[in-house]
């Protein structure tokens, strides 16, 4: 008998497990796929937004692939279509036509939306998120009129200071709002986060540890209000986060935890009832995860999180056994010529866990010191104190952010300690590392402390 698989959502996630899915199938094990989604389009990478308003390429570009692509797989793939409910016991889907469709396996990928803080103004014209297609087209047409000369962001993360740097290169004058007071509280100390301050602050005006108290304007956005200070603007971008897209879960009796994420077990399943369903899924930006350093459950909300998931999802429709063990959640993001990285914990969030750390600090060359193309990276290694194994990795350069992110993420998950950082043998060529790696300065730095500073 056929296996019907329906998949809600037709974001990263619901596209990585789509295409695994396909990938893996035999004639003889063909499944009867349906992907439902409510865009248009067919695969887009949202998250190339901010590079696409800087000018580096085309908005269309992002688009992956065309829903035809997957049709002519054999996919029934329905874009411009809403689910508006999932029916667990009768294991099957109703969309807003009033039409069902029945499901062997259901899984669930409804993905995020953009926060929208509580206060006035943030439906007047000129205010924008930026996570969807139709957010981009919207913005980048504005940007290439004739009209705004002012933009604030609300916001201090990636998105945001991505979209600040592409307004400032646009032209704009432009003012990022931060409630805390430091930028990319999420992944980054806040001595860590002084370097992108710095880096930043020629081409674009900060407002840390200030709140956005409204948006003002009768139609068009005109000011933004923070503490008691007005700033006028004429555009005015949300960046202040995501939430998961439950909603459909919840109505369908489907568990939600604390972190405001669909409730999976190791196998991703989902729970109803106090019971976790056998034929029903749910991965990405919608579920909460295990972070895998903490033990507690968290969101993350990374398309390199969402392929791992989809692996285990398609493994398990497929009949087998895989299982998701937790998230590091290793981050890098390319800032206006910085580049940041982050993996495991920051300070604060082991704080809040309840964590003690040691941090170690180091500043160093990427390339041999003679050689003219050397830049400066700044790396920063966080320890449980206990079993002085690593937990938590910082990263700031203008190259070279990505590889060592992986590689301390391997690490954390192995259970490296500082010595065995310090003690592993590494490559070396001038033209492309230092003889000592900046990850074993700020090692051998962390070893000599006894707590954070």
């Amino acid at each position: 008998m056929t296996q019907r698989i329906v998949i809600i959502g037709g974001g990263a996630a619901g596209i990585d497990v789509l295409e695994f899915l396909l990938r893996e199938q035999t004639e003889r094990e063909k499944a009867e796929i349906t992907l439902i989604k409510r865009e248009q389009e067919g695969f887009f990478s949202s998250c190339g937004l901010p590079f696409a308003l800087q000018g580096r390429y085309e908005l269309n570009e992002l688009v992956l692939f065309e829903p035809e692509f997957y049709r002519e797989k054999g996919v029934d793939f329905k874009t411009g279509t809403e689910v508006t409910g999932i029916n667990v016991p009768g294991n099957f889907v109703q969309l807003a036509t009033g039409e069902e469709f029945p499901y062997d396996a259901l899984v669930i990928a409804t993905g995020s939306r953009p926060f929208l803080p509580q206060i006035p103004g943030t439906t007047l014209e000129g205010v924008f998120t930026l996570w969807s297609r139709a957010d981009g087209e919207r913005l980048k047409a504005v940007l290439d009129g004739e009209g705004p000369k002012n933009a604030v962001v609300i916001g201090g993360g990636m998105i945001g200071l991505q979209a600040a740097v592409a307004f400032a290169r646009n032209g704009l004058k432009t003012t990022v709002v931060e409630c805390c007071p430091s930028l990319l509280p999420a992944i980054l100390d806040p001595d860590m986060a002084s370097v992108v301050h710095k880096w930043l602050r020629n081409d674009v005006t900060f407002q840390l540890g200030r709140s956005v108290r409204a948006i003002e304007g009768a139609g068009h956005v005109v000011s933004v209000s923070v503490n008691e200070e007005a700033i006028a603007t004429d555009l005015v971008l949300i960046a202040a986060g995501m939430r998961p897209n439950v909603e459909l879960a919840r109505e369908a009796g489907l568990a939600i935890g604390a972190c405001g994420g669909i409730v999976v077990d190791q196998s991703l399943r989902v729970k109803r009832a106090g019971s976790y369903l056998n034929n029903v899924y749910a991965l990405g930006d919608c579920i909460e995860a295990i972070d895998a350093v903490t033990k507690r459950s968290r969101l993350s909300q990374l398309a390199s999180t969402a392929l791992i998931q989809a692996r285990v999802v398609t493994s398990n429709l497929r009949g087998g056994t895989a299982t998701y063990e937790g998230c590091l959640s290793p981050t890098v993001a390319a800032i206006g010529g910085l580049q940041v990285g982050s993996v495991g914990v920051t300070t604060a969030y082991a704080r809040s866990c309840e964590m003690n750390v040691t941090a170690g600090t180091a500043i160093t060359y990427t390339k041999a010191r003679f050689f003219p193309t050397r830049k400066l990276i700044v790396a920063k290694l966080l320890f449980d104190p206990d079993t002085e194994k690593l937990i938590g990795t910082q990263l700031v350069s203008e190259e070279g952010i990505a590889e060592r992110i992986n590689e301390l993420t391997l690490a954390i998950k192995a259970g490296a300690t500082a010595t065995d950082l310090i003690m592993r043998e590494r490559c070396f060529e001038p033209s492309l590392t230092m003889v000592e790696d900046v990850i074993v300065d700020a090692a051998m730095k962390a070893r000599k402390r006894d707590t954070t500073p």
